[in-house]
């Protein structure tokens, strides 16, 4: 496996020394706020307000003439002999919605044409245009400014040019002039162009010999750009990213196409320079019934594939190497929907060779389904065949996946008002994998050689039936359920070329008895001069499942599932359809909760259970009900002889509108000791400040596990402290830290900030954190990843870097990260 890189998560910032004359564009100097409509907030300001105030638009100084008129207002005019008229004074002229403010004006004979001297005003609709001089025609749309300055107040970006035209209908091109989101008074950022159009209509700008300056120095230069100025999406090249690992530069240009309103892709280029060119591409649609995706990357010519492949690869240096992911969902009509999944990749490593993000999760699969659903007031009916890639390199024979080839669902309910009910449950599944092996299961593998336990050597067809009658009582004091299910299992096996004298249609049935029930006490109670009403609500549930043999079922999907609070109300100790676990068990617990009488909001709840075992349970994933686990694996032995669960005691505690806690305990009081705690706090404030606290313990063998490599043997304890504080509106700071105790080490460190400003936005956050690569019970083949994240977002522009708030959102429950959306 290819070591992973520390990376960097920045734009590619160009900043050329020699200024050739196209980049040399001078516009005017800005006007003060008090002439741009600037208006600042008083008491008036919303909370929360990013901005020192905002643009507001004066009424017109004229009523609207009748169309294709102009309304006139000035101090003194004169008529020349020519027909030439002079206005003077505050000159005012107003044609629909374009109003002319001047000192003096001049219209010649023909009325075509207005001439103004400054300083001039020109308003049109949520438009200011102050200047020098104007020149505007009374018949059309177009219009010229010199020395302009604007501000379009809707969508609050401002600029200035040697010369501003307006050359159609809410369309204007500025010659030599500067555009920004900053409020009047700030030079944080402004993009400068020789020749910007701003197409208001249409919601973009283009700009031609454009460059970005942060505090007036160039720091990028595009010969071509297209930016938006709203919030509708535009066609043209997002901003660039900029990685470095070692000697290793990763450059990449996404380049998005606005194909239709329902419909958008995005082509990314991207140059690894030790590696190579690599295309990714990613395109969207939404129609009325159905919508999808499908993304994927190609290099021809990865040129260390094989120098960073891990020991038993078949990659080679010159590999072509891609991944390919389709989705799509969509329904037929309200009760029948439908899913298609396609993912592949060439090769188990290539998203630890490209894949990497800041906030990466493991990408250890691709998945691979066809679906349909149909949900009916009685009948639930599901076709799908399902499968995935496990992206492992080399991939372990023994961990391909088992592919459902189809899978055939029927499940119905019928109830009758007498409180009785029938169920039934039917599923049809062909499984099927491909792996290697000979007539004893062993195959080569890193250097030696593995088996195949003969459970998962098959392939085949397993149909499950599970019909089910009950009796449900329910009142406000209580409820009773009395339910008898019948589990019935049986397999068409092939088991090829491997050795056995298993059957190949082994079957079995299997009955399933429970008896719920609980009582449900109320009284009310004044705590703190609010109304509250406590409950006790005792419960008591009986379960037995007779232990079946099933030594001889294959062992498809199935999982043992850890001993938890809903365990001691369910009859089922196994995931999956392949094992029915034996159980002869009497639950019994109680719960109190606290709830608001006047909302019925809860605010506590308080359980404590056990369960006591009446006989051993054999049933494990061998199947055979005449074995227990070697004494010699004592957590299994114990786990599967022992005569009473261990108490399980839970808390959900809001104890203020912002405060809440959770803990779970479960306490053997056979061996005086815990098996596993939980304990989370957690704050929530208005203002958006979050802190968790989280302390977990699980004792060694708790959570069973399937594969010895997944098999944790010590004792698992880390403590887990994370908080995002919204110091002002502008600024939050987050971090958080992962303390695995028990091996003394940090499991991930995270630390940043992020300052939401008026016309920009920045993230700048560290990461550390441990990968165990799949292997639990193996901490000296874990790699530790690092990453530096910035992201700088220029308002009404576009940003710096990518996403990462989805894994902020993961590393720190409660915090939402503020939108980095238009000023």
């Amino acid at each position: 496996m290819g070591k992973r890189p520390s990376w960097t998560a920045l734009a590619g910032l160009v900043t050329s020394s020699v200024m050739t004359p196209p980049l040399l564009a001078a516009p005017p100097e800005s006007l003060p706020a008090a002439q741009l409509d600037w208006r600042p907030w008083g008491e008036d300001r919303p909370a929360g307000a990013l901005c020192r105030g905002r643009y507001v638009m004066p009424d017109y100084r004229l009523a609207p003439p009748p169309a294709g008129r102009v309304a006139s207002e000035a101090d003194s005019g004169q008529y020349g002999a020519d027909g030439e008229t002079l206005l003077s004074g505050e000159v005012v002229l107003r044609r629909a919605d374009t109003q002319l403010e001047a000192p003096r004006v001049r219209l010649p004979a023909s009325r075509e044409r207005v001439f103004a001297e400054g300083p001039v005003a020109l308003r049109d609709r949520n438009l200011l245009v102050r200047g020098a001089a104007a020149e505007f025609s009374l018949e059309s749309d177009d219009a010229s400014i010199d020395t302009a300055h604007y501000v379009a107040h809707e969508q609050r970006l401002r600029g200035d040019a040697v010369r501003l035209a307006r050359v159609a209908e809410d369309r204007y091109r500025l010659t030599e002039a500067s555009f920004t989101t900053c409020e009047p008074g700030s030079d944080l950022w402004r993009l400068v162009g020789n020749d910007i159009l701003l197409d208001r209509r249409r919601g973009y700008g283009t700009a031609t010999h454009a460059r970005l300056e942060v505090g007036k120095v160039p720091v990028f230069y595009w010969p071509w750009v297209r930016f938006p100025l709203d919030d509708r999406r535009q066609t043209g090249f997002l901003w660039p990213t900029l990685g470095f690992s070692g000697d290793s530069v990763d450059y990449a240009q996404p380049f998005y196409w606005n194909i239709a309103p329902n419909q958008d892709a995005t082509l990314t280029p991207r140059w690894i320079s030790n590696r190579g060119w690599l295309l990714g591409a990613e395109y969207r649609y939404l129609f009325p019934s159905d919508a999808g995706t499908l993304e994927g990357a190609y290099i021809a010519d990865d040129r260390q594939a094989g120098e960073e492949a891990s020991a038993g690869s078949e990659l080679e240096n010159g590999d072509a190497r891609w991944y390919i992911d389709a989705r799509h969902a969509g329904r037929f009509d309200p009760r029948t929907r439908y899913r298609l999944r396609y993912g592949a990749a060439s090769d188990g490593a290539y998203f630890d060779d490209f894949g990497l993000t800041f906030g990466e999760q493991d990408t250890d699969s691709l998945a691979r389904l066809a679906r349909l659903d149909y949900r009916g007031d009685v009948w639930r009916l599901e076709a799908k065949a399902q499968g995935y890639q496990k992206l492992e390199d080399p991939l372990d024979e023994g961990d391909k996946p088992f592919y459902r080839l189809p899978s055939l669902t029927a499940d119905a309910r019928w109830r009758q008002d007498s409180g009785f009910y029938q169920e039934w449950g039917s599923n049809l599944t062909y499984f099927w994998r491909d792996i290697e092996g000979d007539e004893n299961g062993l195959y080569d593998f890193a250097g030696g050689q593995r088996r195949i336990p003969i459970r998962e050597a098959a392939n085949g067809a397993r149909l499950r039936l599970t019909p089910a009658t009950g009796w449900r009582f329910d009142d406000t004091w209580g409820f009773l359920e009395p339910r008898l299910e019948v589990a019935h299992i049986a397999y068409d096996l092939d088991y090829g070329a491997r050795d056995t004298e298993r059957p190949e249609g082994p079957s079995q049935t299997v009955p399933i008895a429970s008896l719920d029930g609980g009582l449900v006490f109320e009284r009310d109670l004044a705590l703190g001069g609010d109304a509250f009403r406590q409950t006790l609500e005792p419960r008591l549930n009986y379960a037995y499942v007779s232990a079946r043999d099933q030594s001889d079922f294959p062992d498809f999907d199935t999982k043992e599932r850890a001993f938890s609070w809903n365990q001691l109300w369910s009859p089922y100790r196994f995931t999956g359809g392949d094992r029915i676990g034996d159980l002869n068990r009497f639950s019994y617990g109680t719960e109190s909760r606290l709830l608001e009488d006047a909302s019925g909001r809860e605010r506590l709840s308080l359980g404590v259970g056990q369960a006591v075992y009446f006989e051993d349970r054999t049933i494990d994933l061998g199947g055979d009900p005449d074995t227990l686990p070697s004494e010699q694996n004592f957590p299994r032995f114990y786990d599967a002889t022992r005569d009473r669960s261990p108490w399980v005691t839970r808390l959900d505690w809001r104890v203020t509108d912002h405060w809440r806690t959770r803990w779970e305990w479960l306490y053997d009081d056979h061996l005086s000791r815990t098996e596993r705690t939980s304990l989370g706090l957690q704050y929530r404030a208005d203002a958006g400040h979050v802190l968790n606290l989280g302390y977990n313990w699980e004792l060694e063998g708790f959570s069973p596990a399937e594969d010895e490599e997944d098999v944790r043997g010590y004792d698992r304890e880390d403590y887990d402290l994370s908080f995002a504080l919204k110091a002002t509106p502008r600024l939050d700071v987050i971090g958080r830290v992962l303390y695995d105790n028990t091996n003394d080490r940090m499991l991930e460190q995270l630390a940043g900030v992020q300052w939401n400003d008026c016309c920009y936005g920045l993230q700048l956050v560290w990461r550390e954190w441990i990968d165990d690569e799949d292997t639990a019970n193996t901490i000296a083949d874990d790699t530790t990843d690092r990453g530096f994240f910035l992201r700088f977002v220029f308002k009404g522009l576009g940003g710096v870097g990518g996403e990462a708030d989805t894994h902020f959102r993961e590393a720190i429950p409660g915090y939402r990260s503020t939108a980095f959306g238009r000023p």
